[in-house]
């Protein structure tokens, strides 16, 4: 054979296997007007730089989380042992006083210093406005109510004792180790228990049996027959699940030699997760459902866009200068999403019948909220903050998206948002805009691999 020819046939299944984790993942999504390509320019050209700057500031990057809650579906034999599961809380002093102190769900000292001297006043003109203890007590359990009833998870105790802050720069999400049967428990409780799938209808690589593509195609089969919100929670689960194996493979420790570890990028562990061959043809699917996540939580932030405007949203730490920066920086980035031109269209969900659109819509909520319980049964602590925090961030986007928002910047909202559920939901957007990033360079290092 001529020698031209044998190399073109090379090259050929050079660029064949190079491509392959990559393949079906282009183009149009299902459920959606958007296109992968313009994701990708989008996000890594604009809102990827402007996130990773306001993520590296002070109100972003401490997040307070309950890391020592008991699994509440199944006994946990022990934690995760690895050194690398392990979290390092903040000491009190490195907490910027401003976060440390500020009231529930409040944005500013003058906000709380005001909102003092209202609840002390025991009258207004001629009217006793005056509430008994009682009163008092019965509007914060309806507050509270009525905030749980919009919510989409669970947000842990501020106040409780074993809350603690935790710098998110210095506890990055990377490969901890952990892996195997007590990984595997999670992610099969989450699809099997809570993503309306019969037990009967077998997910492709569940790994606590042995399927093939027959199964996979009668998965799909499945799935596709489901309404559009069904399809939308699973693709959101799995491409929360996709993310998250992108930040594990690129962050892979790479060697671990005389007391100095190199974390980098592992083109092989990216494969077994995401090529064609290697994974029955499901590794594509995720990455695509990764570019569905992005978009809902992307939406979720232009929708937030009213709030945040607001005079009286502050980001408080107690750093005036750095406050209004970190607003402007918020304001910047929620403008630049608005500037996408291919949203997802969140009134295409829960549309139609009015009382079956509000019984599946509760439906997916407590589906959803029994996820962000799941997350406390993860094992490894490293693991359960940045799933805590990415379900929390995902739940907030939910809530946002089918809260109650004004029509025009003028008139008042019935969202609110308190920090924590701000901090999570710019981080989660945070961690899936990375995961795409990653994305561009594991097409490139698998180029080079080949």
């Amino acid at each position: 054979m001529n020698p031209a020819v044998i190399f073109l046939l090379l090259l050929l299944q050079v660029c064949r296997a190079s491509a392959r984790c990559f393949c079906q993942v282009s183009g149009e999504l299902d459920d959606c007007h958007c296109d992968v390509e313009s994701i990708d320019r989008f996000n890594n050209e604009l809102l990827f730089p402007k996130l990773k700057t306001l993520l590296q500031t002070d109100y972003f990057r401490f997040y307070k989380v309950n890391l020592n809650k008991p699994c509440p579906f199944w006994t946990s034999g022990s934690h995760c042992g690895l050194r690398d599961c392990a979290v390092k809380p903040c000491a009190p002093d490195e907490v910027p006083e401003g976060i440390r102190t500020e009231a529930h769900n409040k944005y500013s000292a003058e906000a709380n210093s005001e909102l003092d001297k209202c609840e002390k006043s025991e009258a207004l003109g001629a009217v006793d406005v005056s509430l008994s203890d009682e009163t008092r007590e019965a509007l914060k359990n309806w507050t509270k109510h009525d905030d749980e009833a919009q919510r989409f998870c669970l947000l842990d105790d501020e106040w409780c004792p074993d809350s603690q802050y935790v710098d998110l720069l210095l506890n990055p999400e990377r490969f901890t180790g952990y892996k195997g049967p007590e990984a595997w428990k999670i992610w099969t409780s989450i699809y099997e228990e809570n993503c309306f799938k019969p037990f009967t209808v077998k997910r492709p690589l569940n790994p606590f049996y042995s399927s093939g593509r027959s199964e996979a195609r009668a998965f799909y089969t499945w799935l596709e027959g489901q309404c559009v919100e069904k399809r939308a929670f699973y693709r959101l689960i799995s491409g929360l699940h996709a993310s998250i194996n992108i930040h594990l493979s690129a962050r892979y420790l790479l060697s671990d030699e005389w007391f100095e570890q190199r974390w980098g990028p592992n083109v092989a562990e990216f494969r077994s997760r995401f090529d064609s061959e290697l994974t029955q043809g499901e590794g594509p699917k995720r990455l695509r459902n990764l570019y569905f996540l992005f978009l809902i939580e992307l939406r979720a932030l232009v929708k937030a866009l009213p709030v945040v405007k607001e005079g009286s949203f502050r980001l408080f730490t107690g750093q005036p200068q750095e406050d209004r920066r970190n607003k402007e920086r918020l304001l910047d980035l929620l403008h630049t999403a608005r500037s996408f031109p291919l949203h997802f269209n969140e009134t295409s969900l829960f549309a139609g019948d009015e009382m079956e659109a509000a019984k599946l819509k509760e439906d997916v909520r407590l589906a959803f909220r029994n996820i962000s319980r799941i997350m406390d049964c993860v094992e490894c602590f490293k693991c359960r903050l940045w799933g805590k925090l990415q379900t929390q961030g995902l739940g907030t986007a939910l809530k946002i998206l089918f809260s109650e928002l004004p029509s025009s910047p003028s008139s008042s909202s019935g969202l609110t948002l308190n920090r924590q559920e701000l901090v999570a939901l710019v981080n989660a957007i945070g961690r899936i805009s990375t995961s795409i990033k990653e994305l561009q360079n594991f097409r490139g290092l698998l180029a080079e691999d080949t």
